[in-house]
């Protein structure tokens, strides 16, 4: 990981902090706390060195690409569902904040077991939503004539049934035998290691001045 990202944020955040009004320094708080977050990374390739370490650092780097083809399947399953299910239970939706939490963000949570509660007649709350969307609260899904929740629970809950059983049983499964693909893959001479210190402190002390010089 190159060390320009970790410096410039650490620059805007300092010269961000010498504005005096608050909301500056709200902000330059936030991207002190996200160049710590890139700082603290950056410690990992320290122990790239070590004999034991280093290998496990590697695979995790490998994994990280199963992960991003993991996300893009799992992102067509997310915009189907989330996509039919916004459909199906509400209409004129404005805010585009709440078409993205109804949309993308609930049924990500899904994926790690948190079931939606606007899907069933028995648990719905009309406590927890509005119905002119004036209010910080989801829109209220159609009522029928009797003023009662107009769910088609015949399709919603089939629906969150095979999303559910699709992202939590088979891409997650999918993303545990790409990572035991990848992890064989990876090959390593544990003689090299010891040469890896010398490099590493080459690459460090020597090269590094030389690319700011």
């Amino acid at each position: 990981m190159d060390a320009a990202p970790s410096f410039s944020l650490f620059s805007s955040a300092v010269s961000i902090r010498l504005h005096s009004d608050e909301s500056s320094w709200y902000s330059g708080r936030v991207i002190f706390c996200l160049d710590y977050i890139v700082f603290t990374l950056r410690l990992i390739h320290i122990f790239t060195v070590s004999r034991n370490l280093g290998p496990k650092i590697i695979m995790l780097q490998r994994m990280m690409i199963d992960v991003f083809f993991f996300l893009f399947l799992f992102a067509v399953w997310m915009v189907a569902f989330g996509v039919a299910r916004q459909g199906i239970l509400r209409k004129n939706e404005h805010r585009w904040e709440w078409i993205f939490r109804s949309v993308i963000y609930e049924p990500y949570l899904a994926m790690f077991g948190q079931y939606p509660d606007d899907i069933d007649g028995t648990t719905y709350n009309f406590d927890h939503c509005t119905f002119s969307g004036n209010e910080s609260k989801p829109l209220c899904v159609e009522l029928d004539a009797n003023n009662q929740p107009r769910f088609p629970e015949w399709i919603t809950i089939p629906l969150v049934c095979i999303y559910m059983l699709s992202t939590n049983i088979l891409l997650v499964n999918l993303l545990v035998a790409m990572f035991g693909f990848t992890e064989p893959s990876i090959y390593f001479l544990p003689e090299s290691f010891p040469f890896s210190i010398f490099s590493f402190l080459f690459v460090g002390i020597l090269l590094q001045p030389c690319q700011w010089s």
